[in-house]
């Protein structure tokens, strides 16, 4: 999944549009689901345990997933890009070398985010309604004025296209006054600097982009606008996916047949999937299961799996004939898995539940259908695989399930467990807190967390399962790391800006205190 996503990566449309997270390449973000407080028809995190639902049933609200920070700095495989929206300013740090650099840019940089081929960098400036074209390795700028009071931006698989809407569920830092619309879309030829205004489905929730970058998705509740990027003039062609335009279903999950010819779209509370069709700008219902709570792409891209919680069974169909019948798998009766996740390159895959308190998980065999259960200290939270698909990294909930043994270390404790998707061994380790942040190398050799309120940069190593604590010079907000690298970075809370450089096989430590003024470095092991 790309960062450019709407889902993983995080996500269902409501929460993800991770437009709005760029801060790493889809090889350098861990494939992962989590649950939120967020989201529509209710979330998993409601499930606690003051509510008057019985968080152990099998029926709740969405399987949820959501990233834990949704501005990050942005890396390429060189450097790493920092908005500093109260001084109008992007900064540059080369890596290794940590070379410091700034740049003005528009008025309150809210975001910033790299391309995929790391040839740019792209800022969202709120404050003056434009977006600043950064020339990566030049370090020049371009600004493009796009319409007013956006504050989601979205760039393009090829890196060519940049998107910016107005999105009611994300913050606003800044508006310019004036009228709101709710039907707007700007988007911006990153190589000719034009912008093109366009006019979408009402409350636009996100961006699909093809992966071939011929066709642009815009999400709605009730319509997906297919827009030809290769016209000569960009115009969108609205397809209806809801009869009712005014209560329409959310469309919480949608992916793009690697082909360009299909988008399958699952909608809240409905008991089927739409498939578009994105050529001829139609669409048709496929049935599923009872409940279908998640839809995920295989990532080789030839089937769509869809998981239907009530009925116990995944829908599997043929992402380039997705009409003929679908395969249909039962899952385990006494656990209603509602999340499917793929490991490494989808030979296995990870069922587990965050709407309800359940200390285990399955992992399907994706070739012969066989699926195994396997138990865990304490339910789950959220859960991500290494790029590799050979680890897992489950994210715990401080609740417990109603069977649980209420001597164990980790009852009513934050605990994160990781598993060797190999041979299933598990380390279970207790945390003081809550994380709040998580990403991964892209070989899948190490794993990077933060903890709420810990000064610390937490590491995991994936080949002997054995944790390490780094401390840092200030509370952290933000994990990430470089591409075909072992360097992770952690933006800290500092007035002037701090932000740290970790090389795992090495064991080093660089920190960079005050971006603009003076930057300094400092070297520890």
């Amino acid at each position: 999944m790309t960062a450019s996503s709407l889902i993983h990566r995080p996500l269902s449309i409501a929460l993800a549009l991770l437009a709005a997270l760029p801060a790493c390449s889809e090889d350098n973000e861990l494939s992962s689901k989590s649950s939120s407080d967020t989201g529509y028809g209710g979330s998993e995190a409601d499930g606690d345990a003051d509510n008057d639902n019985d968080a152990d049933a099998d029926s709740g609200g969405s399987e949820t997933e959501d990233p834990y920070f949704k501005l990050p700095p942005a890396g390429t495989d060189s450097y790493v890009f920092v908005a500093n929206p109260d001084r109008d300013t992007v900064t540059r740090i080369q890596v290794p070398e940590l070379l410091v650099d700034t740049r003005d840019v528009g008025a309150m940089p809210t975001q910033v985010q790299t391309t995929a081929d790391y040839m740019r960098a792209v800022t969202l400036n709120e404050g003056s309604d434009d977006i600043s074209i950064i020339d990566a390795e030049l370090f020049t700028v371009d600004t493009v004025e796009i319409r007013d009071n956006f504050n989601a931006m979205s760039l393009s698989t090829d890196g060519k296209w940049a998107a910016a809407w107005y999105n009611p569920d994300a913050e606003s830092s800044a508006s310019s006054g004036g009228i709101q619309t709710f039907n707007e879309v700007s988007f911006v030829n990153l190589d000719t600097k034009v912008h093109t205004p366009m006019v979408v489905g009402f409350n636009p929730r996100g961006i699909r982009w093809s992966a071939d970058g011929t066709l642009a998705v815009v999400v709605s509740d009730a319509s997906l606008a297919v827009i030809d990027l290769a016209a000569a003039t960009l115009s969108p062609q609205l397809v209806p996916i809801a009869d009712d335009v005014v209560n329409a279903p959310a469309a919480e999950e949608v992916e793009l047949s690697p082909d360009s010819n299909w988008a399958f779209v699952r909608q809240y509370g409905t008991n089927e999937i739409v498939l578009v069709d994105l050529h001829a700008l139609t669409s048709d219902l496929l049935e599923v299961g009872d409940n279908p709570t998640d839809l995920d792409l295989s990532p080789d891209g030839t089937e769509v799996a869809v998981m239907a919680r009530d009925a116990h069974e995944l829908w599997i169909f043929d992402a380039v004939d997705p009409l003929a019948d679908p395969r249909i798998v039962s899952t385990p009766e006494d656990t209603a898995y509602g999340s499917v996740l793929f490991a490494g390159d989808g030979g296995q895959a990870v069922l587990y539940t965050n709407a309800s308190r359940v200390s285990q998980f399955a992992t399907w065999n994706t070739t012969t259908d066989v699926i195994t259960d396997h138990s865990l200290v304490k339910p789950v939270s959220s859960m991500a695989a290494s790029p590799t698909g050979g680890s897992l990294l489950v994210f715990h909930t401080e609740d417990d399930a109603s069977d649980a043994d209420t001597t164990s270390q980790f009852y009513g404790e934050w605990a994160l467990t990781l598993v060797d998707l190999d041979d299933f061994r598990q380390n279970p380790i207790l945390l003081p807190n809550e994380p709040s942040g998580y990403s991964v190398t892209t070989d899948g050799k190490y794993g990077f967390y933060l903890l709420e309120g810990f000064n610390f940069l937490e590491v995991l190593d994936f080949e002997t399962m054995l944790p390490e604590e780094i401390a840092l010079k200030s509370p952290p907000v933000f994990v990430g790391t470089l591409p075909e690298t072992d360097i992770a970075f952690a933006s800290q809370e500092n007035d002037l800006g701090r932000i740290s450089f970790y090389t795992a096989d090495q064991g080093s430590l660089d920190t960079i205190t005050g971006f603009e003024l003076n930057s300094q470095i400092d070297h520890e092991e």
